[in-house]
């Protein structure tokens, strides 16, 4: 069989289109976008959607599964916080075709509003999880996944994290198999799928035999290996955190868990028998070491010694259980003197100027889930919130109520056209029923950005790139009810500011969508196009050294210090420079210079 080398995330693509898989469906969100692209990109036999969150991603993957075709849908770890509602009946229902959902937490939030374990779903909603350590084991897992979904009628829960999604390593192919499903809709499955009381009875029974028999399955599960090496210390774990520990600890006896719910009972029983000590790794919460204590098992050392946050490393394993630290090979380069490169918004970006109108302004912002939020770092400071998708316009309605009419200043909301259409329809919806009187911007930049330019229902386009209609803000805003619907050009700043300022006065719900402003590199939209000069820089002659251009914090600027004085006799002790190669053009800079010292270079 051909040997490839695979990030786990595209293995996990390959894994369901070997399995057969007809329909997939995600939203993205980092660490796991790369599946639903992958399946979109190289598997045509894939209808593969972008969905407009994750809760209908599932809905679509169990409509399929119903229809009798395998499906899949795919989220980052607080994606399943939002399909959760499904997820939890479709335990109950079952499946007909093989249904499996991937979930891919982020430990250390590398780009995610808070650290979580998807493993307590898994319990929660008494479904099976399994969990692959690298890019090999997600296409094997995925493919089993399948074969365990129709076997036990069950959804099938994977759980990937950012350093499996991540990273990369050899994977053996196999070929397409087309599963031996009836498909087709029978009415006469109602029973099965219709969760009324009486049905729902039936399928909680149901439902905890399937437990029953999938904890039996878990014991001879092919993925759960017992390494029996020195029996005097052993180590029970999974995913990423059982290579850490091997790597560290080689000699050691193992009991790696590639189904982490239910757990194998009697294999657990059977490795402690063995095994003097035994010590459980894994990362974020004490998942497995809760479960296995209240089996009765002594542990000798569990989330006592080994971290309960961020993610785990040979280093932080070896040091948990040795109390030694662990020697990585030598870095060949120093990184001390490396300049530090905080995440910033790109040369050009929309946001940048939006978010210094809103600051000049002294707003109050509820911000949300986006590249945006890089507004809340100095010197923009002008993002005071950011919870979950969505939340930013019922915030600022709950924040305009609490203070009420004649409260210090008036709430504004902003969020971005994919994170408006995943969750920001409801809570503008409930604003204009509840006669608030909140400001909502929509920063329409054509394009899911943050997680790598994907599609979305405002873009147009689909996920294989076909054209598609494209929602229109406005006719969506009216449809909710809101009358006040204004339109700005985030690159003219004091317009935008104009329009903003006459918005939050008005006492009545409005809605600001930002036009002309896509993506900066989303190169289908042509972005640079529209921007008179191909760039701008600094006359030393008039420049006082004053940085107001350096609150933009555009990548573009630097300050140099440079004692001098001005054309017109004032001292100064640095100037302003504009790196060309950044320079976009955008012209924020030359709209906020109050002594006219930034020039257009001409095209």
């Amino acid at each position: 069989m051909k040997k490839v080398v695979m990030q786990g995330n595209e293995a996990i693509a390959r894994g369901a289109y070997e399995a057969g898989v007809k329909v997939a469906a995600a939203y993205p969100g980092t660490p796991s976008s790369e599946i639903l692209r992958t399946l979109a990109e190289k598997y045509p036999e894939v209808y593969a959607e972008w969905s407009a969150n994750e809760m209908v991603a599932v809905q679509v993957a169990g409509g399929a599964s119903i229809a009798g075709v395998r499906a899949m849908a795919s989220m980052k770890h607080v994606g399943l916080n939002v399909a959760s509602d499904a997820l939890m009946t479709f335990a109950y229902t079952g499946v007909k075709g093989g249904l499996v959902i991937v979930v891919a937490d982020d430990p250390f939030s590398h780009s995610s509003q808070n650290e979580q374990d998807s493993r307590n779903w898994a319990r929660f909603a008494k479904v099976p999880m399994l969990e692959p350590s690298d890019s090999q084991e997600c296409k094997d897992f995925t493919k089993i996944a399948f074969e365990i979904s129709e076997k036990f009628d069950t959804p099938v829960l994977i759980r990937s994290e950012t350093r499996v999604s991540h990273s990369d390593s050899i994977v053996e192919l196999g070929e397409r198999v087309e599963p031996n499903i009836p498909i087709g809709l029978d009415p006469k499955e109602a029973p099965k799928y219709t969760m009324v009381p009486a049905y729902v009875r039936q399928r909680r029974i149901f439902v905890e035999e399937r437990m029953k028999r999938l904890e039996e399955y878990a014991d001879t599960f092919q993925y759960n290996v017992m390494e029996i090496n020195d029996t005097r210390y052993g180590i029970i774990s999974s995913g990423v955190s059982y290579l850490y520990a091997k790597e560290v600890f080689p000699d050691w006896s193992f009991l790696k868990l590639g189904m982490v719910w239910p757990l194998p009972k009697k294999l657990i029983e059977e490795f402690f028998k063995k095994v003097k000590k035994v010590a459980i790794v894994e990362e974020l919460d004490p998942f497995l070491e809760t479960e296995i204590r209240a089996m009765g098992f002594k542990i000798w050392h569990g989330k006592d010694v080994v971290p309960k946050m961020y993610e785990l490393s040979p280093e932080k394993v070896e040091q948990a259980l040795k109390g030694n630290k662990f020697k990585p090979p030598k870095i060949r380069f120093d990184t001390s003197n490396l300049p530090k490169r905080p995440p910033n918004l790109c040369p050009g970006c929309s946001h940048r100027p939006l978010f210094y109108a809103l600051k000049k302004l002294g707003l109050f912002v509820f911000g949300d889930i986006g590249c945006y939020t890089l507004a809340t770092s100095p010197p923009l400071e002008a993002i005071h919130t950011t919870i979950c998708m969505g939340a930013g316009v019922g915030m600022a309605h709950g924040a305009s109520k609490a203070l009420g009419k004649e409260g210090p200043g008036k709430a504004c909301a902003v969020l971005g056209d994919s994170t408006f259409l995943h969750a920001g329809i409801p809570p503008l919806m409930n604003v204009a029923y509840n006669k608030g009187n909140s400001t909502t911007i929509v920063l329409d930049n054509k394009t899911t950005a943050m997680t790598g330019h994907q599609e979305h229902p405002g873009s147009g386009y689909t996920a294989r790139l076909e054209p598609t209609v494209a929602v229109n803000y406005e006719e969506l805003g009216k449809a909710l009810g809101v009358k006040s619907i204004r339109y700005v050009n985030p690159y003219n700043v004091k317009e935008t500011m104009d329009i903003i300022r006459e918005e939050v006065n008005k006492d009545e719900p409005s809605l600001i969508i930002c036009k002309d402003s896509p993506c900066i590199l989303l190169r289908r939209a042509k972005p640079l196009e529209k921007f008179k000069y191909r760039g701008y820089s600094v006359d030393e002659e008039k420049c006082r050294g004053c940085r107001v251009c350096l609150e933009i914090n555009c990548p573009a600027i630097s300050w140099i210090k440079q004692e001098g004085t001005t054309k017109d006799g004032h001292r100064r002790k640095g100037v302003s420079y504009i790196n060309r190669d950044l320079c976009v053009g955008c012209s924020v800079c030359e709209q906020i210079c109050k002594f006219e010292a930034i020039k257009p270079i001409e095209k």
